[in-house]
């Protein structure tokens, strides 16, 4: 399990901005479905949230439901998780520039992708695999952003997380999110290159797995300024 690399740094270049991805936890067999996977992880996704936050009251997840749709939080509504945890509903992304709360996605091949404002230091995550991808999740997040923070994409560092890539996988979606940042005008986006379904001693594959497999979380955190 691992909570900080390399690929992570750009991120935490900004002072009070801190973020997290951890991986496959070892030596627990995972077998049934999405419910049934979180339901085991709960417990070492919530230590890692502690251990980096020392505490998991405000810790905001999206439901995920492979769409484009975002929630600014804290502040929206909310509904309770097969797992026990609340979710945002019908979202795939989570924004803020609330200082203290935690936003956190879970990928088992699809893309998270971690967004930081160097200027406002509104944060951000979001959940792009095939369909957010199509759906430009991610310029969807920056509008979003613009509108509720004042953010402009050249302040913005995006990074993505490992997942799914080609030979594994027909369609590259991981090229098309670069273009899209590309496009958009980001000011540093950081392609950390690892393919989920290459290592299974390290992530968690929906494809290699056949759907029977855990999740990942990647997680982001503002600090209150001193």
């Amino acid at each position: 399990m691992t909570e900080a690399l390399s690929f992570l740094d750009p991120i935490h270049s900004i002072p009070g901005i801190r973020a997290g991805w951890i991986e496959r936890v070892t030596g627990l067999p995972i077998t049934g479905d999405r419910d049934h996977a979180m339901d085991q992880l709960r417990p070492w996704h919530a230590a890692a949230i502690e251990d980096a936050t020392g505490s998991t009251t405000e810790w905001w997840r999206a439901e995920q439901i492979h769409g484009t749709d975002l929630a600014v939080v804290p502040g929206c509504p909310t509904l309770i998780a097969p797992d026990g945890l609340p979710v945002v509903p019908g979202v795939d992304g989570l924004i803020s520039r609330h200082p203290g709360i935690v936003l956190s996605i879970y990928v088992a091949d699809c893309g998270a992708i971690w967004l930081a404002d160097r200027r406002t230091r509104a944060v951000g995550l979001l959940h792009s695999g095939k369909k957010g991808t199509e759906g430009n999740i991610l310029e969807k997040a920056l509008t979003a952003m613009r509108d509720h923070f004042g953010t402009r994409p050249a302040d913005i560092i995006a990074v993505l997380s490992p997942c799914i890539r080609p030979p594994d996988y027909e369609v590259d979606f991981a090229t098309d999110i670069g273009k899209q940042a590309a496009n958009i005008g980001i000011g540093l986006f950081v392609d950390c290159g690892l393919n989920t379904a290459s290592d299974l001693t390290r992530f968690y594959s929906y494809r290699k797995e056949l759907g029977k497999t855990g999740r990942m979380m990647a997680w982001i955190t503002l600090d209150p300024q001193p």
